[in-house]
């Protein structure tokens, strides 16, 4: 989709968090308000008819549109987070990024076989966290799992869209 104005208002950040990452900063696209329109307006094309009952927003950056979308799809939210955030019993999963290890943990009561469930992030590279995400949706069962990022790299060789071929419909709104 690549929009003119979130492209425009996306903010680069050279070596962050280490020498030779570029990235991409999405807080400016939140803060911009026609952004934030322009987002939500095309998430909710690609996703009103397809009977989400759940969107899993995958901490942090991720909780925004999804929190914006499941309002206006009027479903529910369920949070992928970082160890030790959430309050109850959790699964977990845990992931190599291009800069280390991490985990990602849902309630065990987040999900069950009768949701169809979108996994939201601001970020598809290597898709370490995505995939963790995905292999923790699965656990549950549900009908039908989609996926969606604000952003895919793929100029800087990397390629987490593979890790997903033949298993989940994945949308992006911007390809670098």
């Amino acid at each position: 989709m690549n929009n003119e104005v979130l492209l425009k208002n996306l903010r680069c950040v050279p070596d962050f968090p280490r020498k030779g990452i570029n990235f991409r900063d999405v807080t400016t696209l939140y803060k911009n308000a026609e952004c934030m329109k322009i987002m939500l307006d095309e998430l909710y094309e690609l996703y009103k008819d397809k009977s989400i009952t759940k969107i899993v927003g995958v901490e942090s950056r991720g909780f925004v549109m999804a929190s914006a979308l499941a309002a206006k799809l009027g479903c529910g939210i369920v949070l992928a987070r970082k160890p030790g955030k959430l309050p109850s019993t959790v699964i977990k999963e845990s992931f190599s990024k291009e800069y280390g290890v991490d985990t990602v943990e849902m309630h065990i009561d987040s999900l069950d076989q009768n949701d169809v469930v979108l996994i939201h992030d601001d970020l598809l590279a290597t898709g370490g966290t995505a995939y963790a995400t995905y292999k923790l949706v699965k656990f549950f069962h549900p009908k039908q799992i989609y996926m969606n990022f604000i952003i895919e790299i793929t100029d800087e060789g990397l390629h987490g869209r593979d890790l997903f071929e033949g298993l989940v419909d994945i949308t992006t709104l911007m390809k670098l």
